[in-house]
């Protein structure tokens, strides 16, 4: 190991305490409004995000260690929580952020305090979302970033993401500031409250890409608390890549459709929130419709691809590009049938020869057997005929174009 390398590992090893980044007072904003910001001083990229969806029934005195994995790095680390289904004002009086050693453990002299306009204190009204203040420092890339918070009286509808496919931490009590695992010692497969985190980076060509997506991109199937998510694989590309986009957001909902409310809102309900009001945002992988097809509520293609349609004009309208991938195949999956087989074909006939994308990527021939199209190879088949294991994931994010990411409009 060279000195240089040891010395970057040292200051990886300590979060947010280097550079300081100052920017007007953050405020709560209807959830899919973009944050207020001083727009000519902070250039901010989204380095994780989950989409938000309702939960369970909050509870009184709760805190959460909640675990995510960043892409870009950055300075002025800023968190975005969510009250986007709940049905009162939520309280968190306590948040904190700082670097993962293991479990629930956290990096010595790492867990720093977040502010909003200033206070320590937040109160989310219904429906909103809320910034918090930048963190001075410097975040680097590929972090295991431990976000802590607690509420004091939460109550009624939570709002969170349910499939994190992360092991988190949860307690009774206001433990927030402590370093130590010791009192967190309850799991959650679920990321409460909070459903994005946001880094200036040094470089302000910088931008992020959003997978808008289902349970694929959820990364069901996936190997869990591994970061095997196919967005996971593309970030890690991405990390090494000539590219300026660095940022990558994973806007997966086990079960979503593109057109219909269900698991979650429909992609078209969720697109402002999740998608367009994202820091830095320069394109939409969109990867949705296999939900649509397989529901046999009538859906043909025409209604998918007018889906599709909408997504590109207001994601365009918002100056953002869209890359759509085709439908992947799912014969043994217990709903497929000969007649949405059909809708399947034509809808990915129409994403690879429209022309209505600003690029496109191949799923259905990455992850199809040669011997039965419609069929998943079995190499790549998570086991249940439609999710991808982690070679899947794997072989999808190695398919994507990344100069086609890269794209300006």
């Amino acid at each position: 190991m060279t000195g240089r390398f040891a010395r970057i590992l040292g200051l990886a090893a300590v979060l947010l305490t280097t550079v300081a980044c100052q920017t007007g007072p953050a405020r709560a904003a209807p959830a899919g409004e973009p944050p207020v910001q001083a727009a000519s001083t902070r250039h901010d990229v989204v380095t994780w995000a989950a989409s938000a969806d309702r939960m369970g029934e909050g509870t009184a005195d709760r805190g959460y260690r909640l675990v995510v994995h960043t892409s870009a790095a950055g300075s002025g680390l800023r968190v975005r929580l969510s009250n986007a289904f709940g049905d009162r004002p939520l309280t968190l009086d306590s948040v904190y952020a700082g670097l993962r050693s293991q479990g629930a453990a956290l990096k010595p002299g790492s867990n720093k305090q977040l502010t909003f306009e200033g206070a320590r204190t937040v109160t989310v009204p219904a429906g909103a979302t809320a910034w918090s203040d930048p963190l001075p420092g410097s975040l680097p890339a590929g972090s295991d970033l431990v976000v802590s918070l607690h509420s004091p009286d939460a109550a009624g509808p939570a709002t969170g993401h349910w499939m994190a496919m992360q092991t988190s931490y949860a307690t009774q009590g206001d433990h927030t500031a402590e370093e130590s695992a010791a009192n967190w010692t309850e799991t959650t497969g679920s990321w409460w409250y909070l459903d994005s985190v946001s880094v200036r980076p040094s470089n302000t060509a910088t931008g992020a890409v959003v997978a808008l997506g289902d349970s694929i991109t959820d990364g069901w199937a996936s190997t869990t608390d591994l970061d095997r998510r196919w967005p996971d694989y593309l970030a890690r590309r991405l990390q090494k890549a000539d590219t300026e986009v660095k940022g990558v957001a994973d806007e997966g909902i086990s079960g979503n459709q593109v057109l219909a409310d269900g698991a979650g809102q429909a992609a078209l309900n969720r697109l402002d929130r999740d998608v367009l009001s994202q820091p830095g945002v320069r394109t939409v992988f969109l990867f949705e419709g296999v939900n649509d097809i397989k529901a046999h509520t009538g859906v043909t293609a025409a209604d998918l691809i007018a889906g599709y349609r909408e997504i590109v004009r207001r994601a365009h309208a918002a100056g953002k590009c869209v890359v759509a991938s085709t439908v992947g195949p799912f014969e043994g999956w217990p709903e497929w049938d000969t007649a949405g087989e059909t809708v399947r074909q034509e809808v990915n006939q129409f994403v690879r020869t429209s022309g209505e994308f600003d690029g496109t990527a191949d799923f259905d021939r990455i992850l199809r057997s040669p011997y039965d199209q419609a069929r998943m190879l079995p190499f790549l088949d998570g086991g249940d005929h439609i999710h991808p294991n982690d070679k899947g994931m794997q072989a999808m994010a190695d398919a994507v174009d990344l100069a086609g990411l890269d794209c300006h409009r």
